[in-house]
């Protein structure tokens, strides 16, 4: 019995068996073996490539400075600018500044579509012909001329030089307002009253002459060197436009000129051109410069005939009438101007 389960166990093979096994066996060897090889080869190849990167990066760190720090900074800034690789530029790729762009660009015609819808909406209800609040709208201001720097008349009556400039000056100011010119523009109208057009805001108005020979004396047709050549210089005055202005009660605004401080008897005569010194009331309203192309600011000279020499005289001269604010000592332009004549011999 126990033979037959041994016989089972340990079963026998023939000899050729055998051998088929033990060949078998060295091929699986031989096999492994070859294997092995190739690994090894591999191992060999990777770690000469990785010695002659090494080896390639030592040399190019050697054209590199000693303290390469800034160095890698310049680089990875250069690579944020541009990534030839990713082809990024600043770190976003084509695509990206596409959809960046566009977004901005929907975003910003939105904007400007909603503030040109408002502005347009704003502008439908301003005329562009009549100021739309006038509640706040200051007393008249006044300019004169010649140009004077500082508001300072200085000159010498025997030095032609140290004047001709206010003379070229009022001859320039004054071209508007020569009679043949006025003549073909505008129209006569009657003194002492206000000229009123009806009609629609953008309809053209009229405007009253203002001739250049009103100002006598002054006018520069008389006396082409306005005065100054015999030491009695003329100044021209003449007051802002205020769109719809009307003096007051329908009394002319005046002009009155004195000595501001010191000595009165400094200005001892002044003439006046027109001789009512005041602003005739056929020059009100002032319908804008959109219609009332052609108006011309009537003027008031002042012809200082008789003023002391070789010393500066402060000269005002105010705005006089009902409304008309003179005295507000922070604006030495509204209703009044300032200003100082120093005449040599």
């Amino acid at each position: 019995m126990r033979r037959q389960l041994r016989s089972r166990r340990t079963p026998s093979f023939p000899y050729s068996y055998r051998y088929r096994l033990d060949d078998q066996d060295e091929l699986n060897q031989n096999y492994l073996a070859d294997e092995e090889e190739e690994a090894e080869e591999e191992a060999r190849v990777m770690v000469k490539e990785e010695e002659e990167e090494e080896k390639k990066e030592e040399e190019e760190g050697q054209g590199q400075p000693t303290g390469n720090a800034w160095w890698q900074k310049l680089q990875i800034m250069s690579e944020y600018l541009w990534d030839p690789e990713r082809r990024m530029f600043l770190a976003r790729t084509g695509q990206s500044w596409s959809l960046i762009l566009l977004i901005y660009f929907f975003f910003y015609a939105s904007l400007a579509a909603v503030i040109t819808l408002c502005m347009y909406t704003l502008f439908l209800t301003i005329s562009p012909y009549i100021p739309t609040f006038t509640e706040r709208v200051k007393p008249p201001g006044v300019m004169i001329r010649p140009f004077a720097h500082s508001l300072n008349f200085n000159f010498n009556v025997s030095e032609p030089e140290t004047w001709q400039h206010y003379v070229i000056s009022l001859n320039g100011f004054l071209q508007g307002y020569n009679d043949s010119l006025q003549e073909e523009m505008n129209v006569d109208c009657p003194p002492g009253q206000y000229f009123i057009q009806d009609g629609d805001e953008d309809e053209d108005k009229k405007a009253c002459q203002f001739k250049r020979s009103f100002l006598k004396n002054c006018s520069g047709l008389e006396d082409p060197t306005f005065g100054y050549s015999t030491g009695q210089p003329c100044i021209l005055l003449k007051m802002n436009r205020i769109v719809g202005f009307r003096p007051e009660l329908g009394d002319p605004v005046k002009v009155s000129c004195k000595v501001q401080r010191g000595d009165e008897n400094d200005i001892r005569s002044i003439r006046y051109y027109p001789e009512s010194a005041s602003f005739d009331l056929r020059y009100y309203p002032y319908y804008g410069k959109l219609t009332h192309v052609n108006y011309t600011s009537p003027l008031v000279a002042m012809h200082f005939t008789d003023v002391v020499k070789n010393q500066a005289v402060p000269v005002q001269c105010q705005l006089k009438g009902k409304g008309i604010i003179n005295d507000v000592i922070n604006d030495r332009f509204v209703g009044r101007v300032i200003f100082t004549l120093n005449i040599e011999t």
